[in-house]
């Protein structure tokens, strides 16, 4: 049976087009669509449970984004021949398309739902995210899922002053500005992007521009869904009852706006909170506690919310009482790690970050190897958030989500500000001691003055600041917070982090998690934000104002030499041995890359004396005396027939001085001319044709004895072929 499809086009408006289309493939899941650009091709699936499982008072929403290396015809890397575990960028893309669904959703809607994303076609001239959001929402659309609000996101990037939607990899790498811009038809709900010192006025100029293309797409999806005649599911919300609300309202409420209202430590507050949970729960016998436990405890967080927020918008104070901004209290140091590269310690208020940054070669490297993208980074960021950070007790189940996602914004603020020109692999890691809200910014500040511990030399320093908001829609009030705290994060309506120099914002991302952010309430967050990090930026100058001139004892100095191509087989040796007995000897790492048929040198050591003896031995391998030069030669070893002598600029480098090129006279026995250990001039004479061997002379830079006469008597004159005959 032909399957009946449903498609839609979307132009782009610069000749590319966008395509959705369902009805042929995944049928049995609730919603399926394909995406294609070009010729990538996104699958999207969207399946989601009749019923909430029991107990549960929350969306168990699952995101998995995967990219299949048979969509770019390669094989995965490694010895098992089958994808495995999902890369940093699947989850990074995984997190962009949770973080911009999640809130959209029913808030009483609590069964599993599942969006499955997977690319089955690649194109090289297409980045293969820019389209999962779109492809997700789809899905949902095509569904009787109770989603109502449709999305997409677009990439922008900025080239030559430019914008544009959806840039191809090329465009990418030559972009000052690169964002992935999530949101529905009338408000921004997510952004995330990293860019090169651009000014607030022009961030918003670019998330403008990216809105507008994705309210084509959303028209495209509404198409879609209409011309499917589809309706929605009907499921069983949470369970209600006014009573138990207004009984908890009247118990809780004054006692949380005291609690909240008295600038407390995030300790000494949850310590309190839970003094009057448990009065809440003492309003109710066992039985009920058991049959409506979910709903008291609904309850108790909405009456907390609500308290929290009136204190901030009625009197402008926050629950450690700060204005709405103010900055916590501030101080690091550097140096703390003895044996480091370079390490460094933020606190700020009950959030601490420590730093520590490791130099490498290029064998250090972090290597990307994808279906979308092949390549390395010599700069990466690696984020920890033990649960000790929050004193808490809980399971270690490797690196989650979350810890990708942080490092990777802590990582694109940074990035840029690494010198085009520096030699090491550079890894940072920032270990999250303590946490009440913006590790990752802390995780900014304190890789930059690990930085500058470690002596690189860093364009500009960069600091770090999470905004939050807290806004009333039957008021119209709101308030826009700086430097959030946990609570804030939790209880409010945005996470806006934003990073950048004195210049300008180097990386950003925002989570909303209200319906129709205003512009005006943005662009409001973004001058805040600048005022913020501006003060920040000024504690850490502080600290540490500019970069150490140079790496420290106990870091390894790299220096590069570039040889050509044909003596990289002499310096690597038969199976290694030269390069392992030279790094064995001078306690050195030796890399050789070969780039445009010559090789790059990279020697990584502490001792100054052994990267000497490496570069020595260079010099010699590499040596090339030019014909008819002079140079400086010592004698090593004594001969019959001459002697052996070693240039003295490239010590190893030996050739052979024949007897008959040490003076002008007869020579019987070397040692007559040269001893062992003298230094004298040679002049290069090139290879022998004879021999095929170099060829050396020390008596062509000696004067040449004249020729003595012959007596008259000794001449005879030639004679002719007629005398010889007669």
């Amino acid at each position: 049976m032909i399957p009946k499809v449903t498609k839609e086009i979307i132009d782009l408006g610069d000749g590319r087009s966008i395509s959705i289309e369902t009805g042929k493939l995944a049928k049995q899941a609730d919603g399926s669509v394909v995406v294609r650009m070009g010729d990538c091709m996104l699958l999207a699936t969207a399946v989601s449970a009749r019923t909430a499982n029991p107990g549960v008072d929350f969306l168990p929403l699952t995101v998995d984004y995967r990219e299949k290396f048979s969509a770019a015809g390669r094989f995965p890397g490694g010895f098992f021949k089958r994808e495995a575990r999902p890369s940093d960028r699947e989850i990074l893309t995984m997190r962009l398309v949770d973080r911009v669904l999640r809130p959209l959703f029913p808030d009483d809607y609590h069964a599993e739902t599942q969006i499955m994303i997977q690319m089955m076609s690649y194109d090289e001239e297409v980045m293969p995210d820019a389209l999962a959001g779109l492809a997700a929402s789809a899905a949902l659309a095509v569904s009787d899922i109770p989603f109502y609000n449709y999305i997409s996101e677009v990439r922008v990037a900025r080239v030559d002053g430019k914008l544009i939607v959806n840039p191809s990899k090329a465009q990418l790498e030559v972009a000052d500005l690169d964002m992935m811009i999530g949101a529905s038809k009338d408000s921004i709900a997510m952004v995330e992007g990293e860019m090169k010192e651009v000014s607030e006025a022009e961030m918003i100029e670019a998330i403008k521009f990216g809105h507008e293309s994705i309210k084509a797409q959303i028209e495209a999806q509404e198409r879609m869904r209409a011309a499917l005649g589809l309706g929605y599911r009907t499921y069983e919300g949470e369970e209600e009852d006014a009573n138990v609300e207004s009984a908890i309202h009247s118990a809780a409420y004054d006692k949380m706006y005291t609690i909240a209202s008295s600038a407390s430590s995030k300790q000494e507050r949850s310590e309190n909170f839970d003094i009057v949970k448990a009065e809440v729960l003492a309003l109710f016998s066992e039985e009920e506690q058991s049959a409506k436990s979910d709903m008291i405890s609904m309850y108790y967080s909405k009456v907390q919310k609500e308290a929290v927020r009136n204190v901030i918008l009625d009197q402008g104070l926050r629950l450690d009482g700060r204005k709405t901004d103010e900055i916590r209290p501030i101080w690091s140091e550097v140096n703390y790690l003895p044996s480091a590269h370079g390490s460094s310690i933020f606190t700020r208020g009950e959030t601490q970050a420590l730093a520590t940054v490791t130099l490498g070669t290029s064998r250090e490297a972090n290597i990307i190897d994808l279906p979308s993208d092949q390549g390395e980074e010599r700069f990466y960021l690696h984020y920890n958030f033990p649960p000790y950070s929050t004193g808490e007790a809980r399971p270690l189940r490797g690196t989650s989500r979350r810890e990708v996602g942080h490092g990777n914004l802590a990582q694109r603020a940074l990035k840029n500000m690494i010198p085009a020109d520096c030699p090491y692999t550079i890894r940072v890691v920032s270990d999250v001691l303590e946490s009440n809200g913006s590790s990752s910014m802390a995780t900014v500040c304190a890789g930059t003055l690990a930085l500058m511990d470690a002596g690189i030399q860093i364009s500009k320093p960069v600091s770090g600041i999470a905004m939050g908001l807290i806004s009333d829609a039957k008021t119209g009030r709101w308030a826009v917070l700086s430097d959030i705290l946990g609570d804030e994060d939790h209880l409010g309506d945005m996470d806006f982090k934003v990073t950048g120099t004195a210049e300008g914002i180097t990386a950003c991302q925002m989570d909303i998690k209200i319906e129709g952010l205003a512009y005006d309430i943005m662009e409001q967050a973004l001058s805040q934000a600048r005022d913020g990090r501006l003060h920040i930026l000024g504690k850490i100058m502080e600290t540490m104002e500019v970069p150490n001139a140079d790496v420290k004892p106990k870091a390894p100095k790299i220096i590069t030499r570039t040889i050509p191509g044909n003596f990289i087989g002499a310096l690597i040796g038969p199976g290694g041995k030269v390069i392992q007995e030279l790094q064995k000897a001078t306690g050195t790492t030796i890399v050789i890359n070969e780039v445009n048929e010559e090789g790059v040198i990279e020697i990584l050591g502490t001792d100054p004396d052994g990267i000497e003896a490496v570069l020595a031995k260079i010099r010699s391998i590499t040596f090339k005396p030019e014909m008819g030069g002079t140079y400086s030669v010592k004698v090593v070893k004594m001969l019959d027939f001459g002697a052996v002598v070693e240039y003295i600029d490239t010590p190893g480098n030996e050739v052979l001085l024949h007897v008959s090129e040490l003076a002008w006279e007869r020579t019987e026995n070397v040692s007559d001319v040269v001893k062992m250990g003298d230094v004298f001039d040679v002049k290069y004479l090139g290879v022998d044709p004879k021999t095929r061997k170099e060829k050396v002379s020390k008596k062509a830079l000696l004067p040449r004895p004249p020729r003595e006469p012959k007596a008259e008597g000794d001449f005879k004159p030639r004679q002719s072929d007629s005398d010889k005959k007669n």
